[in-house]
């Protein structure tokens, strides 16, 4: 089994190493406010804040006055830009908030995005975007209103080798695609707030699933027509009470192509494959926070790719995008539409497994 080493391009450019660019020279750094100061938020978001070309962090938003405390301290945040939940409104008045990423359980995405909004704040907020396709248009409708940017935390979008595998395919390197299996899954410990239907929306397929689910869409780079779903959930479990453990889909979409995906909260998945008439792409691990791997086969020799280092990161690069986005107007790479695409695709999975059928899109 050969190595090659590969540079980054085409979709994945944008993650080149380049000198601050002439508009931003002078500039000041846009500020975030992070809402809800939970694992995700303080051991992947923040830290990585400081790397930013066009943005920092200015504010904290969170339930929990020690955590204001220890965080506003650590990344010196002054008092007046600790809100909490009930006073979240007044960030209307801070002129140093201009971008809030809210980082919340899924049932609080849609109210605390609506809320930036309409507080005159452009929102990056954590996928799954919210709890429903309704919910998902409303916040769209109140970015729109208030002429402010939504976009949605589809780090992979901003991953160099996820990047680099829809490259390969959109070149033509296995031919015509016709099978993506897409699989992620993790076991899930008791006592999560992912596990309550109520902070949730879901089980597996809410949180790990829409892995499978956004990587088989934008690897195929078409819209599914039909869906058909099957779900697996021990309700002996008392994990399982209110969520589901497993669900396995399958998405057709128009050029014949064939999504085979799989969602999980007790089994280990982090892996896609796209296979085409002249060979096959893969990745395992395929969307991790680090270490991901890649190969290819070709002409019938199997290779491990290795991307040169980006210069950002692909948290780096999803919270610079945004902020780019806002300075120059360019276009959202993960926009709230993206994140409407998703939700109305679960949708559709959990109509599916929950039918017995198979569901044909409009």
């Amino acid at each position: 089994m050969g190595t090659r080493r590969a540079v980054l391009g085409g979709i994945g450019a944008g993650l080149a190493a380049s000198a601050l660019p002439a508009w931003a020279q002078g500039r000041r750094k846009l500020g975030y406010a992070i809402v809800g100061l939970g694992n995700y938020a303080t051991n992947q978001i923040m830290p990585r804040i400081k790397d930013c070309e066009f943005a920092e962090l200015r504010a904290l938003v969170s339930g929990t006055p020690a955590k204001l405390e220890q965080f506003g301290g650590q990344y010196g945040i002054p008092k007046t830009h600790r809100y909490s939940y009930q006073d979240y409104d007044r960030i209307r008045d801070n002129p140093d908030i201009d971008l809030v990423y809210v980082v919340l359980p899924n049932s609080m995405h849609a109210e605390y995005s609506i809320r930036a909004s309409q507080a005159g704040k452009h929102v990056l907020c954590e996928k799954p975007m919210a709890v429903s396709a309704a919910e998902c248009e409303a916040m769209i409708a109140a970015a729109r209103k208030a002429n402010r940017k939504l976009m949605i935390g589809y780090r992979c979008h901003f991953e160099p080798y996820n990047l680099h595998a829809v490259d390969l395919v959109k070149s033509g390197f296995v031919g015509r695609p016709t099978l993506i299996t897409a699989e992620h899954g993790f076991y899930a410990q008791a006592g999560q707030w992912r596990l309550s239907r109520p902070f949730s929306g879901g089980g597996s397929l809410m949180d790990i699933g829409i892995y499978s689910l956004n990587a088989a869409r934008y690897l195929a780079g078409e819209e599914p027509v039909q869906i058909s779903a099957m779900e697996s959930t021990d309700k002996r479990d008392p994990r399982f009470e209110t969520v589901e453990d497993r669900i396995d889909w399958q998405m057709r979409f128009p050029s014949g192509l064939i999504a085979n995906c799989v969602s999980s909260y007790s089994s280990g998945h982090n892996a896609y494959r796209v296979t085409g008439t002249k060979g096959w792409v893969g990745m395992e691990p395929a969307t991790p926070y680090e270490g991901h791997k890649m190969w290819t086969r070709a002409n019938g020799q199997t290779s491990a790719v290795e991307l040169l280092p980006p210069a950002k990161n692909q948290f780096v690069g999803q919270l610079d995008h945004l902020a780019e986005s806002v300075l120059t107007g360019m276009p959202l790479r993960a926009s709230g539409e993206e994140g409407l695409r998703d939700m109305r695709l679960i949708e559709a999975i959990y109509r599916s497994a929950r039918e017995g059928r198979a569901i044909t899109l409009a």
